[in-house]
Parts: C-alpha cells; sequence; structure tokens
C-alpha cells in the first residue's frame, strides 16, 4: 500500500484519517515493512468498519492483518450500546473462538526425546483431525445444549481434565450469556461427534521446547525455562461455529436494512447490541465460545491420556487459554471515562495488562499470557499483556503470523509429500492426513512471525517472554 497517505505516530503505529462517512480513524500496529506489504483491501476493510455506528477510538489492524470477511484478519472493533454500538458477524468470523491452548510438561527436550516420535504417533491417532473428523464422544441435543451453556466446565464434570485447568481459561472455562436456543438444530447436529477434535486448515496439535528467554523474571512466573518441552492446541467452534456465522448472516442482513445501517461489505451486516436481533446473536456467539472451550479442554485430556502413558512421570498443566475469533463485554477507559463495551477481536488476540481481575491471580503481577501461534517449520511465542496495550488497543494484540499467500496460491508452489520430507530434515515430526492441506499450510505461504511478534512487542500492545520451537506438529 502506499504508506504516505497514513500518519505516522510512531515507528509502528500509523493512522488512516477519517474521511467520507468514517467515524474513527482506522489505526495499524506494525512496522514500516509490514504496513508496505500491506493489500489495499486491507485498509479498505479497516475503513469499513470505522464506518460502523457506535465505534469506540479507531478501527484497529494488528500486525498480523490481511484481508478478512467483513473485518480484516487482525482486526479490532470496539462499540458501545450505550451510543447505538453494534455487533457484527464480520467482527467474529466463522470459527468462532478459535484460540489457542498451551501445556507444561514438567520436562525438558533432552528428556523428552527418545519418546517424541512415538508420542506423535500415537496422538495422531487419538486426536481426530481434519475435514469432517469426528471424535469417540457422541452426544444426543440435549449434551450439546449441555456442551453451549458449561464449556470447558462442562468437560471437567464429565472427566476431562481437572478442575484446576479451569482458572488458566478464559472466563473460568465459561461464557455466561449463552442460549441454546438462539443456535439452529443444523449446527447443534453437526457437532454431535466433533467434540474433541482438531479440524483442518491452520489449526493444529505441537509439541514445542522454549528455545528462547526474553523475560527471565516473567518466564519464572508463568513456570517456564529454556528447553522446557509444551504442548500447544489451535482449534476452535468446529462445524457449529462456522454453522453459527452462516446462519446469523441472513439475521443480521435484514437488522441492518431494519435499522437503516449503512453496509460497505456484506460480511459487515450487523445489528444494534440491544436489538433483539443483536441480543440473539450474542447468546449465539457465547454458546459458540463455550462449544471451543470445551473442544479444546477434551483434547487437553487426550493429550494428558497419551503423555502419561508413553512418559508417566510428564506432569501436564495448564498455561492458559486464550481465544482470538470472539466478541466480549468488557470495561475500558475511554478517555476519561470507563465504559463497558463490546469488543470484537477477528483474529486478535485479548492481551490484558497486569492487575486485571480478569486474569488468573498468579499472573496478576505480569499481565495476561498472550499465545501466538507461528508455522510448523518456523516457531511461535508466547508475550503478556501491558497496561499500554490496554489504552492503545483495548487489551489486543497479533494472533499469528497472517498468511502471505492464499491456500490455493499456496499449493501451487509447494507439493505435501515434499514439504514434510523437508520439515523432517530439519528435527521436525509432521503428521498431516492430507498432502493438500499440509501444502496450504506451508511455512512459506505466511508472514514472519518473527516480524509481526516483533512489531506487537515494540508498539507496546504486549511484551515478548519466550520463543518456541516446533518438535513435532500434527495437522489436519
Amino acid at each position: 500500500m502506499d504508506i504516505k497517505s497514513l500518519n505516522k505516530i510512531s515507528d509502528y503505529i500509523w493512522e488512516i484519517p477519517p474521511e467520507g462517512e468514517m467515524r474513527v480513524p482506522g489505526r495499524i500496529f506494525a512496522s514500516e515493512e509490514l504496513v508496505e506489504e500491506l493489500d489495499d483491501n486491507v485498509v479498505k476493510q479497516i475503513k469499513n468498519v470505522a464506518c460502523l455506528p457506535g465505534i469506540q477510538q479507531a478501527s484497529i489492524a494488528m500486525p498480523d492483518a490481511h484481508w478478512g470477511y467483513g473485518f480484516p484478519i487482525g482486526g479490532v472493533g470496539a462499540f458501545s450500546p450505550e451510543e447505538g454500538g453494534v455487533i457484527s458477524m464480520g467482527g467474529i468470523g466463522f470459527d468462532i473462538s478459535c484460540g489457542v491452548r498451551t501445556m507444561r510438561t514438567g520436562m525438558t527436550r533432552e528428556e523428552i526425546r527418545p519418546y517424541v516420535e512415538k508420542l506423535v504417533d500415537r496422538l495422531f491417532t487419538i486426536v481426530p483431525a481434519g475435514v469432517g473428523s469426528e471424535g469417540t464422544i457422541r452426544l444426543n441435543q440435549q449434551q450439546i445444549d449441555e456442551v453451549l451453556v458449561g464449556g470447558a466446565r462442562w468437560a471437567v464434570s464429565k472427566g476431562y481434565g481437572y478442575k484446576e485447568d479451569l482458572k488458566y481459561i478464559e472466563e473460568g472455562g465459561v461464557m455466561e450469556g449463552a442460549d441454546p436456543a438462539q443456535v439452529s438444530d443444523t449446527a447443534k447436529k453437526r457437532q454431535f461427534r466433533e467434540v474433541g477434535t482438531l479440524g483442518s486448515g491452520n489449526h493444529y496439535l505441537e509439541i514445542q521446547y522454549v528455545d528462547e528467554v526474553y523475560d527471565e523474571g516473567i518466564a519464572q512466573v508463568l513456570g517456564l525455562y529454556k528447553d522446557d518441552v509444551v504442548v500447544s492446541v489451535h482449534c476452535g467452534s468446529r462445524a457449529l461455529g462456522h454453522q453459527i456465522g452462516t446462519d446469523y448472516l441472513k439475521t443480521l442482513a435484514e437488522a441492518s436494512g431494519k435499522y437503516n445501517i449503512p453496509i460497505h461489505e456484506r460480511e459487515l451486516v450487523c445489528a444494534p447490541i440491544n436489538s433483539p436481533e443483536g441480543r440473539r446473536y450474542f447468546s449465539a456467539v457465547c454458546a459458540g465460545i463455550n462449544c471451543a472451550l470445551a473442544n479444546r479442554q477434551v483434547i487437553s485430556h487426550l493429550v494428558r491420556e497419551v503423555f502419561l502413558d508413553v512418559i508417566p512421570r510428564a506432569r501436564i498443566s495448564l498455561l492458559y487459554d486464550v481465544s482470538h475469533n470472539t466478541c466480549k463485554v468488557e470495561d475500558h477507559l475511554v478517555g476519561n471515562k470507563m465504559k463497558r463495551l463490546f469488543i470484537h477481536r477477528k483474529g486478535s488476540t485479548r492481551a490484558f495488562g497486569p492487575g486485571r481481575k480478569e486474569i488468573p491471580a498468579e499472573y496478576s503481577s505480569v499481565g495476561q499470557p498472550v499465545l501466538i501461534g507461528g508455522t510448523m517449520g518456523t516457531c511461535s511465542y508466547i508475550l503478556v499483556g501491558t497496561e499500554a496495550g490496554m489504552n492503545q488497543a483495548f487489551g489486543s494484540a497479533c494472533h499469528g503470523a497472517g498468511r502471505a499467500l492464499s491456500r490455493t496460491q499456496a499449493k501451487k508452489k509447494w507439493r505435501g509429500d515434499a514439504l514434510l520430507r523437508e520439515l523432517a530434515t530439519q528435527g521436525i515430526i509432521v503428521r498431516a492426513h492430507s498432502y493438500s492441506g499440509a501444502a496450504e499450510e506451508a511455512p512459506g505461504a505466511y508472514k514472519d512471525v518473527t516480524a509481526v511478534v516483533d512489531a506487537t512487542h515494540k508498539a507496546g500492545l504486549a511484551r515478548k517472554v519466550v520463543r518456541v520451537k516446533p518438535l513435532a506438529c500434527i495437522k489436519g
């Protein structure tokens, strides 16, 4: 894009001045190089979001921003219900509450090295992955309703994990306000056999080791040390979340017309937060969030079972679980006034700073863990939220590397089988259910996650704590 059209606030903060129907400026957190790489369509989407009623401060884009449906992926928008604010499907996405969960193993890289191949083979067998994958848990509609209300708490009550896990999950493992009655029977039926499954696309289960420690004091608070092995899971609400998005596109399109809300892109259809349509959609989103939290909790249980069977001395404990496709009701300071806002994070991770009541007491002094996934051939990062990030971006940060090439482009450029052989020569074991799917997720199809995380750190949105590298990865 033409960087000259932006106002430079700092080396890592850029502003799009309001024009036309924009109610607030656009704000991009990125290095100059990342800004120059932005597609013009991303800038257009930032401007479109800035036109929505009730938006606060700015239409925000993270360093990993790329084109999405309605909002850019890596987009953040805060809306006030008292000022006519809206809720938009485009600001949440189809994979509601897609997120990352990281677990400590209590083991080092050297201790686990002899077992890695056996672990990944067992995990590949026991954790279903891929398009339409189904697990061993079979639920009926009443039981699905329980999942949609209970989230990870439901999973723990059924024996999938421990009560102490809930302390380290957003919202304590359950999102209040969920109403299964606002979720269609079609969506529920699609989930009957998908609880405890990984799915496909950029979702993964990865065995990683701490390669670099940037802040030893914070790392110790998080229980992380050089060469520690962790397991990270990236997945969401599966088919149920996608169906909620599909179902409500029509509802919100009708609401946009009914309430005379100007829409600049089809996927930005929305409803006033306080309207019947807005309340119904938010209740369905809360149900989708609970579905995702239950899903990751069950997968964690399966990981524990495999580790304890292969390496009985392993001790799997939850570091944190955080989502990056959500709408949450949060209190934020806008100007000099504390406001209750509906924060849309589309491909953006919540990153609360120190002292927020929503984060575990053990982490209160350092901030909420922020889990940023890279690619199966590079690295991922763990950061913590900052006070500056609270003020600048409603406590939000990037969520990953961000795509540089489309899935179609990636498949034209790489062969899945050759890619997996190449990664094996680097000491990274990959098990994939589809060579085509592996090609779509080639490391080269993504932006440089280190550049994205460095921009996030230098913009003050979140602070780098450790870098982790993959030992083994399972893909759908």
